[in-house]
């Protein structure tokens, strides 16, 4: 098989997921060898029961794919029962080119295309439990609960748009009570627009690795370039409930969000990024909070304009397929104290929740301080305004269920005074 026809193998399988998988399964081939550029691709598909090799156990990709060999490709890939609406235009197009050959094969493309609702439904239900431990007034806290989320999906015609959602139901088991109502936590559009990817709507944001927002707002992004460089711009309103240790009732942060972030990929071992958020107007409840700490000033923690301009750049290295090291920093030029924040950290191996017995583990160090961050996704250190080691492990006992443990032992950046965490998690994904 030449490199040109395997490419149109793999393309026509990207259908039943290969291209998301992170591990490829074991090696069925003697003469693919763990190094060739095509390894993951073709042990992947392999293992997906969407290509075959010979009797003796070969795979003989040097040879030309024929066209009856690649039509058995595309019925494969047409007898699966759960493609995204995207991936089933691919099919219908290889269905198109290869239909002579499907028709001597005994596949008749309008009998075996895809039936799919118009709304498909993913979600999770997930057991939380974390233990914080704090010498400060901040004092400690327990978290029991358990949360059921639903995250439908709707296709808006063939445009390639749709319409998502996310639907949180927390339960407390501590108190066996109903913390709240269902929450609306993500309603958005999202598709393509003069070449770009566009969102709008309250609309899931992730930045800097996770170490300056992991959260939502009440907006729009737009991401465009290319697999290499790819440049994302966001605007909207930003307001979360308080997550603040001092002072649990006051509104965290809320204000107008602003960003642009750079990414370049230029290999499978290295990612890069830089960018800038600005939040500007922030609700003073949010710093007024932190004088609980001993800041007197905090008002102008933010700048006088109570405006945060931070600016940050961080990357990815992967050493070999099993250890890559990850960092990032930040720092809020506006801040008059509390500024900085980086992270670094070693992670070996990663937990795939659709590859049952795959793990990974990490060791590293984060420093957040108060004012440098907005919503950072770390759940092992407790929040922005701490310091310290963190160590975490996942391990999937079973498809699409994960479990995980994380540990944190450091200190709060404005009292000096000590503090721990313990987190354990348990997600079942549907």
């Amino acid at each position: 098989m030449s490199k040109k026809t395997l490419v149109s193998a793999i393309t026509a399988a990207l259908v039943v997921g290969a291209a998301s998988t992170t591990f490829a399964a074991a090696n069925p081939f003697s003469d693919v060898p763990a190094d060739s550029w095509a390894y993951d691709a073709v042990t992947t598909l392999a293992a997906d029961g969407v290509i075959d090799g010979y009797p003796d156990g070969t795979y003989k990709g040097q040879n030309t794919m024929t066209r009856y060999e690649m039509a058995q490709i595309v019925a494969r890939a047409m007898a699966k029962t759960d493609l995204e609406k995207a991936d089933k235009a691919l099919v219908d197009k290889l269905a198109a080119e290869f239909a002579e050959e499907l028709d001597n094969l005994g596949v008749r493309v309008a009998d075996l295309e895809k039936k799919s609702d118009n709304v498909k439904f993913g979600g999770e239900l997930r057991y939380r439990y974390y233990d914080i431990n704090r010498d400060s007034k901040a004092g400690d806290e327990t978290h029991n609960k358990v949360l059921f989320r639903l995250e439908p999906k709707a296709y808006i015609g063939n445009s390639g748009w749709t319409a998502n959602a996310r639907l949180d139901y927390e339960m407390n088991l501590s108190s066996d009570e109903n913390d709240n109502n269902v929450e609306v936590d993500r309603a958005y559009v999202e598709g393509p627009l003069f070449g770009a990817t566009v969102t709008a709507g309250r609309t899931p944001l992730f930045t800097a690795q996770g170490l300056v927002f992991d959260d939502r707002i009440s907006g729009a992004t737009v991401a465009f370039g290319s697999d290499e460089f790819t440049t994302s711009l966001a605007a909207g309103r930003y307001s979360e409930d308080s997550h603040n240790a001092y002072n649990k009732d006051a509104r965290d942060i809320t204000g107008e969000y602003y960003g642009v972030q750079f990414d370049y990929t230029p290999n499978d071992k290295l990612a890069l990024n830089a960018g800038y958020t600005a939040l500007n107007n922030i609700d003073a409840n949010y710093v007024n909070s932190y004088k609980l700490a001993g800041i007197e000033d905090a008002v102008k923690a933010y700048g006088n304009d109570n405006d945060a301009s931070i600016w940050y750049v961080g990357g990815k290295y992967a050493f070999d397929k099993n250890v890559a090291f990850v960092g990032e920093y930040a720092q809020n030029t506006d801040a008059d104290t509390e500024d900085q924040a980086w992270t670094a950290e070693l992670q070996y191996k990663g937990a795939n929740a659709a590859d049952a017995g795959s793990w990974g583990a990490y060791a590293g160090y984060r420093q957040i301080e108060a004012f440098s961050a907005i919503a950072p996704t770390y759940d092992d250190i407790i929040g922005a305004g701490y310091k310290g080691a963190v160590v975490g492990a996942s391990y999937v006992p079973a498809e699409n269920i994960l479990a995980t443990i994380e540990y944190f032992d450091g200190e709060e950046t404005i009292s000096g005074q000590d503090a721990s965490k313990f987190f354990a998690n348990v997600d079942f994904f549907f």
